[in-house]
């Protein structure tokens, strides 16, 4: 449904986004991560046909964003990171007027407006002054906003940020719901959001992307070590060490911290693939240490983020 192909876009000699490409199915639900400064924002607006880009091209359907920009933003709705509400109009006079300049005539303007407050949980407010509401209330009419067109698309840019866990809960519920018709690319901070929330992922860094694929398998793409934490009792340090570096599959053992006096906690990185937890075992019970703790860390979307955007 949408192609970006080698997309750049330049200020000023800077590069903010570097030759991408990737594609988006119709229904997916697709997180663009990244941080501070990646590129994601650009992304978005470039995609929105806010802004031109430098080179590169991004196709919707059967449209170009070069020939067909109108066409395509016909498609979509976004809502930027800071939703653009006017604070003075009541929430449903706000709604009304938003139907109006996108052309909605009056009776389908009503019932849109009701759908979006049931979905987006606006009904008991619809009377209220945006500006009594509090961000996450206000968040919710900025995603009524975006869909009143019913567009297929919906671009969403940090629609999270800044709210409180319930709000995050009730925020991402309403993406989910919204997602059974729309396709939805959104950019989060928020990793476990994008966890929860996401069919799969985008990370960019430095305007590149560095991984594309589902939460599940991006292990796989990040070539990350696999890391055994264990804890030991009565066992010296660096003697706990040179043993431990021995075993087959074990690149390096580090101490991360003690439990008490007694008892010291390891980290054991190993090569990619490898599970060297039965020779650990029986290597400590050659001793006189005392095992209390083993376990095999998995990889998760915060420890893959962090590995492929060190600025090293």
């Amino acid at each position: 449904m949408i192609e970006v192909e080698n997309l750049s876009k330049y200020y000023d000699g800077f590069c903010a986004v570097n030759r991408i490409d990737f594609s988006v199915q119709k229904g997916e639900i697709v997180g663009l991560l990244g941080p501070n400064g990646a590129g994601k924002t650009s992304t978005l607006r470039m995609l929105t046909g806010y802004l031109s880009p430098t080179s590169g091209n991004i196709r919707v359907k059967e449209y170009s964003i070069r020939d067909d920009a109108l066409k395509i933003k016909h498609l979509m709705g976004y809502l930027p990171e800071s939703a653009p509400l006017y604070r003075a109009m009541l929430v449903y006079d706000y709604l009304d007027f938003v139907a109006r300049i996108r052309g909605l005539d009056e009776d389908k303007a009503k019932n849109r407006i009701r759908a979006l407050s049931e979905l987006c949980g606006l009904t008991e407010i619809m009377h209220f002054s945006i500006g009594e509401l509090s961000r996450g209330l206000r968040q919710r009419v900025g995603l009524a906003h975006a869909m009143m067109s019913d567009p297929e698309i919906l671009i969403l840019d940090e629609p999270t940020s800044g709210l409180d866990p319930n709000q995050i809960v009730e925020i991402r519920d309403i993406i989910r719901r919204a997602a059974k018709e729309k396709t939805i690319i959104l950019s989060t901070h928020i990793l476990s959001e994008a966890e929860a929330t996401c069919d799969r992922v985008i990370i960019i860094h430095r305007g590149k992307i560095v991984a594309d694929d589902d939460t599940r398998t991006l292990s796989e793409i990040s070539g990350l070590d696999q890391v055994v934490t264990l804890a030991l009792r009565h066992a010296p340090a660096e003697a706990a060490a040179e043993r431990l570096k021995g075993i087959d599959g074990v690149l390096d053992v580090q101490e991360t911290g003690k439990i008490d006096s007694e008892t010291l906690v390891l980290k054991v990185r190993c090569r990619e693939g490898s599970d060297p937890r039965e020779a650990i075992y029986k290597s400590v019970k050659e001793t006189d240490w005392v095992l209390l703790e083993l376990h095999q860390e998995t990889q998760n979307l915060e420890t893959i983020f962090r590995e492929l955007t060190r600025e090293d």
